[in-house]
């Protein structure tokens, strides 16, 4: 006669006998897995601790924990952190490979300027490692009203060439026109202009990275960031509660991934021109 419960009374793993089991897989970033208890299919974009983030195709994203309860093809698996590998090329959050040697370099003479304070921390966030690979410092103008100021106390030459990322540089727009004369002017040569079409460098964070569907339209009149604020339910009373809507949108922000196409390719643009032989 068939004994369902084996020769072992005591054993505790009578419930799993007979049934498949989950193999173990590391959760390797960009890995695309199915939750088994609600259909949730998506890429694994980073790992916070014992958790996993998880991004669907419409871009939304949901942690989940470690641990058995996930679907490769149709299979299950138990997702388990990866074993650390101090061998082999990391990369850092823009892309980049990991220098081996990553002590900062002297700064160079050539910088990048960027409009405000928000703009240097997320070209920070995003290109850090980089820029200190290189040695590049990065600055901060308040205003590209200022531009022609630093120029003439400091002019550009071959050995100091200056890259300046700006806010909402657009056809028409006073940042246009001053970007412009700058280009025609004696310093041209040695400066190169860049921006992206947002009224405000928290445009250029993904909003999935934030996990809404878009940035709310703020009306024209209000100030930008209290709108914004105001359109997520955030509290924006004073400079404090726009600081931390701020800080809470960078925390969003682990890799190039959370960043829009048009501010990457302007700040790769500016450190190829101030890094260039």
């Amino acid at each position: 006669m068939d004994d369902r419960y084996g020769s072992d009374v005591l054993a505790t793993n009578w419930r799993e006998r007979g049934t498949k089991q989950a193999r173990r897989v590391p959760a390797q970033i960009d890995l695309v897995v199915e939750v088994a208890g609600d259909g949730f299919t998506g890429a694994i974009t980073r790992r916070e601790g014992p958790h996993v983030e998880l991004e669907d195709r419409k871009g939304r994203r949901r942690l989940f924990p470690l641990g058995k309860g996930f679907l490769i093809d149709g299979e299950p698996v138990e997702l388990v952190a990866p074993a650390v590998q101090p061998q082999g090329r990391r990369r850092t959050a823009s892309g980049s490979f990991v220098a081996d040697d990553r002590r900062a370099r002297v700064a160079l003479p050539s910088r990048i300027l960027v409009e405000g304070k928000h703009d240097a921390e997320l070209v920070e966030r995003v290109w850090g490692d980089d820029l200190r690979a290189e040695g590049v410092a990065v600055e901060y103008l308040e205003g590209i009203d200022l531009l022609d100021d630093l120029l003439r106390a400091e002019p550009p030459s071959d050995t100091r060439r200056y890259g300046v990322l700006v806010d909402h540089l657009v056809p028409g727009s006073k940042e246009q026109r001053i970007a412009d004369a700058v280009a025609r002017g004696p310093h041209g040569p040695h400066v190169r202009i860049v921006g992206h079409p947002f009224v405000d460098v928290w445009q250029c964070v993904k909003p999935r990275a934030l996990g809404i569907a878009a940035w709310p339209v703020v009306p024209r009149g209000t100030d930008w960031k209290t709108g914004i604020c105001r359109g997520l339910g955030w509290p924006a009373e004073d400079q404090a509660d726009i600081a931390r809507a701020w800080q809470h949108i960078l925390s969003r922000v682990t890799t190039f991934r959370d960043i829009e196409p048009e501010l990457l390719g302007r700040v790769e643009e500016l450190i190829d021109f101030v890094t260039a032989p």
